[in-house]
């Protein structure tokens, strides 16, 4: 690492200083923050909420059915058993593991809409004490 010259008078500040001075960091936080903000008061309705793995559920339950049909061909025709023996456990595995994402997403979608409106409420207190 390189370290920058002193001057001889020792005023001059290292560049880290300046950056930690002139930089906003609180306020950017809250601009770069992924999630949406807790000051909007917007409620969503349960599907905007729940959409997504609504999605990889019903996909996954989809591709699993699929993977039985396939499976069940394997048992019944002759012709390219190898095939349906190969891809019929690849669906029924690709489909169960979509089927379980999405039912495990949901439970922690519950819990952070829970943290949300418990952070809500403590900041609507610290502004109504604060404010006063």
């Amino acid at each position: 690492m390189e370290i920058p010259p002193k001057s001889p008078d020792g005023s001059e500040k290292s560049p880290q200083s300046k950056e930690l001075i002139t930089s906003n960091t609180g306020s950017t936080l809250c601009m770069s923050s992924r999630s949406e903000s807790m000051w909007t008061s917007a409620s969503r309705s349960k599907w905007d909420i729940y959409h997504k793995p609504v999605i990889v559920v019903s996909v996954g339950a989809a591709i699993f059915l699929f993977g039985m049909v396939i499976t069940s061909l394997s048992c019944f025709l002759t012709k390219n058993k190898d095939v349906y023996k190969m891809c019929g456990p690849a669906f029924l595995s690709l489909g169960l593991m979509l089927l379980v994402c999405g039912l495990v997403w949901i439970p922690i979608i519950r819990k952070k809409q829970k943290q949300r409106q418990k952070s809500q409420f403590l900041q609507s207190l610290k502004s109504f004490f604060c404010n006063r």
